[in-house]
């Protein structure tokens, strides 16, 4: 029996079935969760999200009724987790990136565990482990498990909307060498099932509001630095700052890939004061130019070789001096 198969044998014999995500949710991680939930009630089994936090606003034109956040409801999230037989860990590859709060539950849980995963290095907590590195995205792994399974015929626009969605947001617009033939395939399938793939980019990227542009207009005039003897360029924003611009959840997520445009730039780097932590975004072109093992080494983090991400409990300036630092050993 393949691995998809037997993901589909354990749906169908799962009496309550849960699905998770990594904390800081984003496109893929909702739209991988969405995406199987549907499909999983396709195959006349319910089952219900549970995600450690709230996504950003700009995804919130999803319906996402039946997910259950943690950060708004604790208690509920706990029963629904001790209650699952089974459990999805969609789209990320150790146990603690949904945070501690929810690690603790999923460590207790009884439920058999089936991760569905493109990071780099797995950890061994699940029983089932479907990992796939080369994938652009959680989300082009739920078409082919729904497809594998024997199953396409399922896909339709319900299903198929979120998943475009992850794949889109995770490959940048499909500007990412992630992007191999097989995503494009799997894009096919998406819109012979009906997704209005032109509707998606337009309720993504044509719902700013005056704040977050100004946030941005503000970040590229006032705290671009662009150090052209690497093609580096970094941004960072205050608590203060943010706060000014009435910053949301998400304001800053295209910043990285703003900076990227810039001619000759090989690498971006973003990071915002929040929640008293620097919290890190690093993005880069190329395999020559990878940014993992920066992220890894000095900034608690890590990802793909050019989209990851870290903190860091210094301050926002010496945060920027520790990057400038580091910058010359690593381009």
């Amino acid at each position: 029996m393949n691995i998809y198969k037997q993901i589909e044998a354990e749906i169908q014999a799962a009496s309550y079935i849960v699905i998770t995500a990594h904390k800081s949710a984003d496109g893929d991680s909702i739209g991988s969760s969405l995406g199987l939930l549907h499909f999983i009630e396709k195959l006349g089994k319910k089952a219900i999200i549970c995600h450690p936090d709230k996504a950003p606003d700009f995804l919130y034109w999803l319906d996402t009724t039946n997910i259950l956040l943690m950060e708004e409801n604790p208690e509920e999230v706990a029963t629904e987790i001790k209650k699952a037989d089974l459990i999805f860990c969609l789209d990320y590859n150790a146990i603690s990136r949904v945070g501690p709060e929810m690690q603790v539950l999923l460590e207790e849980a009884t439920g058999k565990k089936i991760m569905i995963d493109h990071h780099l290095n797995p950890e061994e907590f699940p029983a089932i482990t479907l990992s796939e590195t080369t994938a652009s995205s959680t989300s082009q792994l739920i078409v082919d498990l729904i497809e594998h399974s024997g199953h396409l015929d399922l896909l339709d626009e319900k299903i198929g909307t979120p998943l475009y969605l992850g794949i889109l947001t995770d490959t940048g617009s499909f500007r990412f060498n992630s992007v191999k033939p097989r995503t494009h395939e799997v894009l096919a399938k998406i819109l012979a099932a009906g997704v209005e793939h032109h509707l998606i980019h337009e309720k993504l990227n044509d719902n700013n509001t005056e704040s977050r542009l100004r946030l941005q207009g503000y970040a590229m005039s006032e705290k671009l630095e662009v150090l052209y003897d690497y093609n580096v360029a970094i941004i960072s924003l205050s608590k203060e700052e943010l706060a000014k611009y009435n910053y949301k959840k998400g304001d800053t997520d295209s910043l990285a890939n703003l900076v990227l445009s810039i001619k000759g730039m090989k690498a971006a780097i973003v990071f915002t004061e929040r929640d008293g932590i620097m919290k890190i975004s690093f993005r880069s072109k190329g395999a020559e130019n990878p940014v993992n093992l920066l992220a890894k080494e000095h900034f608690n983090g890590g990802g793909h070789a050019n989209a990851s991400g870290g903190m860091s409990d210094l301050s926002v300036t010496e945060t920027l001096e520790k990057l400038k630092e580091l910058i010359p050993k690593y381009f």
